[in-house]
C-alpha cells in the first residue's frame, strides 16, 4: 500500500445487458398506451427485460467479469468491490459480497452503495478515493439494476420508463494528469418523496396493506423531477467542469443518465452541447437507473466516438433527491 496521493482512474469499461426485448408495442397489450405517446415524453422504444430466474447479482457478474478482462486484472487481485444499486438481491446481505463470491474476488472487501441513477458516479468518486490515497489499488465498480422488479405494470406513467442492464469498471492508478480529473455530488433529501419505493424499509415494513396498495412498486412525480433534472445535471457539470479549469468546449463526450431525451435535450442546451457530442442509448433500454451511465460509456469507447485521452463528462441525478458529475480523461 502506498501513502502518496496520486492518479485515479478507468482501466477499463463492460456493460452487460439481458436478452429480452420488451417494446413499445409490447406494451400497448399490458397498459393504455402507445408507442407514439411513449417516443413523444420520453423517447425510449424498447427496453431490456431481465427473465425470471435472473436478479441483480446475475446481470452484475458478466460485467464485471468482462472489465476484469479488459483491464486484465484477476479477480484475486481486486482490493474492494462496490456495487452501486436499488435492486439488491435482499435487504441484506449486500450484493457486492455476493458478487465478489462469485468472481473469486477472495481478498476483496465488498460494500452496496445507494444513490438511485446517480450511483454509478458516486461508487467512481469513492472508489478513485481508495485508490488516490494509496489504501488500495484495484477497485471493482459495478452499477446493475433489475428496476423491471419494482415496476408496477398498470401504471403507465411509470411502467413504460424502466429497463434492466449492468456496467461495471476497473478503477486503479493512472498517470498524472489522466482518470479521475474532478467531480460534484449532491443530495437534497427534502424532495426524497418525489422518487421513491414507499414500502418494505423500516419506516413502512411489508404487511398485506402495502402489498394491496402497491407500496412497493416505484412512484414518481414526473413534472417534479423533470424540473429538478434539467437544472441540477447542467449545474453539477459546469461545477465540475470549473474545478479543473475545462470548458464544454474542451470536452470530446458528454454522457447523461439515460432518464428521458427530454431531459438530455434541455440539459445539452443549458450546458450549450451539440447534441453529435453527447452519447444517447435511451431509446434501445430506457432508464436503467446507475447502470445507464456505464452502459453508454462502453457503448462509446466500443464503437470509437470515445477515444483514448477525451476528456469525458459523466452527470446524473436520481432519487433522494440525489445529483453527481465526473470530470474523467479516458
Amino acid at each position: 500500500m502506498s501513502s502518496t496521493v496520486r492518479s485515479a482512474g478507468l482501466a477499463s469499461i463492460a456493460s452487460y445487458l439481458p436478452e429480452r426485448v420488451l417494446t413499445n408495442y409490447d406494451l400497448e397489450k399490458i397498459v393504455d398506451t402507445s408507442d407514439e405517446w411513449i417516443r413523444t415524453r420520453t423517447g425510449i422504444a424498447e427496453r431490456r427485460i431481465v427473465d425470471p430466474q435472473q436478479c441483480t447479482s446475475d446481470i452484475a457478474v458478466p460485467a464485471a467479469v468482462e472489465a476484469l478482462e479488459r483491464a486484465q486484472v484477476a479477480a484475486e487481485e481486486v482490493d474492494l468491490i462496490i456495487v452501486a444499486t436499488v435492486t439488491g438481491d435482499y435487504v441484506f446481505p449486500a450484493t457486492a459480497s455476493l458478487v465478489q463470491d462469485r468472481l473469486g474476488a477472495s481478498r476483496a472487501g465488498a460494500f452496496d452503495l445507494q444513490a438511485g441513477c446517480t450511483g454509478f458516479i458516486y461508487a467512481i468518486a469513492t472508489a478513485c478515493q481508495f485508490v488516490s490515497s494509496g489504501a488500495m489499488d484495484t477497485v471493482l465498480v459495478v452499477g446493475a439494476e433489475c428496476l423491471s422488479r419494482l415496476t408496477d405494470w398498470s401504471d403507465r406513467k411509470t411502467c413504460v420508463l424502466f429497463g434492466d442492464g449492468a456496467g461495471a469498471a476497473v478503477i486503479r492508478p493512472v498517470e498524472e494528469g489522466q482518470g479521475l480529473l474532478a467531480f460534484d455530488l449532491g443530495s437534497d433529501g427534502a424532495g426524497g418523496s418525489l422518487l421513491q419505493v414507499e414500502a418494505g424499509g423500516s419506516k413502512s415494513p411489508a404487511c398485506l396493506d402495502t402489498i394491496e396498495n402497491n407500496k412497493h412498486f416505484i412512484s414518481m412525480n414526473g413534472n417534479e423531477v423533470f424540473r429538478f433534472a434539467v437544472k441540477v445535471i447542467g449545474e453539477s457539470a459546469e461545477r465540475a467542469m470549473a474545478k479543473c479549469g475545462l470548458t464544454s468546449a474542451e470536452v470530446a463526450c458528454f454522457i447523461p443518465h439515460q432518464a428521458n431525451m427530454r431531459v438530455i435535450d434541455s440539459a445539452a442546451k443549458r450546458l450549450g452541447v451539440p447534441m453529435e457530442k453527447v452519447i444517447v442509448n435511451v431509446d434501445r433500454y430506457g432508464n436503467t437507473s446507475s447502470a445507464s451511465i456505464p452502459i453508454a460509456f462502453d457503448e462509446a469507447v466500443t464503437d470509437g466516438r470515445i477515444k483514448r485521452g477525451d476528456i469525458v463528462v459523466c452527470v446524473g441525478f436520481g432519487a433522494g433527491l440525489t445529483w453527481g458529475s465526473c470530470v474523467l480523461r479516458w
